[in-house]
């Protein structure tokens, strides 16, 4: 299970930018990467599926009150991405937002509650729009 201490040790998104960006956040204690182009961005710790170890990515980010909301899109991608697959299997988190660290559980919005959450999440970075357009899922 990943927790908040896992930021520190996990290994990076294979994605080369992601994965810098995420180092940039995690070296800089939060102060800088949270905020890039508009759009706020978390660090996410979730436990490989595979492998059992710690897995970090930097994701967008909304709120649904005190929910933090995330879009597993890839891109578009018929396949849903390894953070989001990892939490399938295993819910607990390790996150940071800023400078705040806290270990949480993930879970996937209703379809009531995703009805309501994905046109927030389009205003917040509207390309999202077009990768649903590319995939069924």
């Amino acid at each position: 299970m990943a927790v908040a201490a896992d930021l520190d040790r996990a290994t990076d998104s294979r994605w080369d930018w992601v994965a810098e960006q995420t180092r940039t956040y995690i070296a800089s204690g939060g102060t800088q990467g949270h905020e890039a182009n508009g759009v706020r961005m978390l660090v996410l710790v979730t436990t490989g599926r595979v492998s059992g170890q710690p897995r970090r990515t930097c994701l967008i980010y909304g709120r649904a009150e005190d929910d933090f909301v995330l879009v597993a899109s890839k891109g578009g991608e018929d396949e849903h991405p390894d953070w989001f697959k990892n939490l399938q299997a295993e819910p607990r988190v390790g996150v940071r937002v800023g400078t705040r660290r806290f270990s949480g559980r993930a879970r996937v919005a209703s379809p009531a509650e995703r009805e309501a959450l994905w046109p927030q999440m389009v205003r917040l970075f509207p390309l999202y729009e077009e990768y649903a357009q590319k995939t069924d899922r």
